[in-house]
């Protein structure tokens, strides 16, 4: 069975209740969430072995976190539990039709953005590890948190695992007087599989080619420029995958994605995403599946189509973690879309 380590932020998601507005009732649902944690779920669910290893506050929140995961058949051993920090959270407020969501994160100040390097052994914790994921969330938490994820990365590359990077870019959190480009470069340079979107590229790395645009505006005949932009950067990589959403209105996406790799530059099928049940996650998803079809598969066109299913259902579940099955997730790649009750 493959092996693979996640090393990242989980934390407590407050959402308020449907759609409605922040504190518009006196009720938040409470769950457990975060890029790298999602991924490490998710991989579990398709039956790989999968580990997330953090820092997290000796607490009843802590506990919970883990406590969520084990039950999920994610490996939580190498989690260091501190005295100080805490767990971050953030708030999410779900839109519909043309009002947009809306995250406010609480995670100044948390355990994993309080650790650096040496605060973990990546020897032990990558040993007989297939792959070793990270996204640029982590990296934008603090310097410190920064380079114990380059510490993680760079001794993943030693020990002979593949290292994918998502570099999700949150301009909310790139505070701390280091340009993501700067830092997410060094992460690129240690990449054998890139994720993002069209602005994460941009934003995230700095790149970009004639046609490209952010802010949700994309020309799909730049997208393979970006894609081979960012191979040309950093030749290291093998696989540049890249996520297109077209954002209709909060609840309805259209939803697809492109891989350039080995075999050249591909564009996988589009889903029409209606009545979308929860967004939050649906990279992570992407990722995951991505990752898992990479390493079963061998084969980047029906990774790249399994990576995408897998996302287009995860709009469906509430919360940040993807909850389907690997048969379900071939089922839709394979055509089965239509949503009838399977008895």
């Amino acid at each position: 069975m493959k092996k693979i380590v996640t090393f990242g932020e989980i934390m407590l998601r407050l959402k308020s209740p449907g759609h409605e507005r922040l504190f518009q009732s006196p009720l938040l649902e409470a769950t457990f969430g975060g890029g790298e944690a999602n991924v490490a779920a998710s991989l579990a669910q398709f039956g790989l072995e999968a580990a997330f290893v953090t820092a997290l506050p000796a607490d009843p929140l802590g506990d919970a976190a883990l406590r969520g995961l084990r039950g999920l058949g994610v490996d939580v051993s190498g989690v260091r539990r501190t005295a100080g920090g805490r767990t971050g959270i953030y708030f999410l407020e779900t839109g519909a039709d043309q009002r947009a969501s809306n995250v406010v994160y609480d995670r100044s100040g948390s355990s994993i953005s309080l650790t650096g390097p040496g605060d973990f052994d990546w020897k032990a914790l990558l040993a007989g590890a297939d792959w070793f994921h990270v996204t640029g969330i982590t990296p934008a938490l603090s310097k410190s948190a920064a380079e114990a994820a380059l510490e993680a990365a760079t001794a993943a590359r030693a020990a002979g695992a593949k290292v994918s990077v998502d570099l999700n870019y949150r301009r909310k959190l790139w505070n701390y007087g280091v340009s993501a480009p700067e830092m997410m470069g060094r992460f690129a340079a240690l990449a054998d599989v890139l994720v993002a979107n069209e602005e994460d590229i941009q934003l995230g790395l700095g790149l970009s080619v004639p046609g490209s645009a952010t802010g949700g505006a994309f020309d799909k005949g730049a997208v393979e420029a970006l894609a081979r932009r960012a191979r040309e950067a950093y030749p290291n990589l093998g696989v540049v995958a890249v996520t297109l959403r077209e954002s209709l209105s909060a609840d309805r996406n259209g939803w697809s994605a492109a891989l350039l790799g080995e075999g050249g530059f591909r564009r996988s099928r589009s889903y029409e995403l209606c009545d979308i049940v929860d967004r939050v996650g649906g990279g992570d998803s992407f990722a995951a599946g991505l990752i898992f079809g990479l390493l079963e598969f061998g084969d980047e066109a029906g990774a790249l189509e399994f990576a995408v299913a897998a996302s287009a259902l995860k709009h469906t579940i509430p919360g940040d973690i993807n909850l389907a099955s690997r048969s379900e997730v071939e089922r839709l790649a394979a055509g089965d879309g239509k949503g009838r009750v399977q008895r």
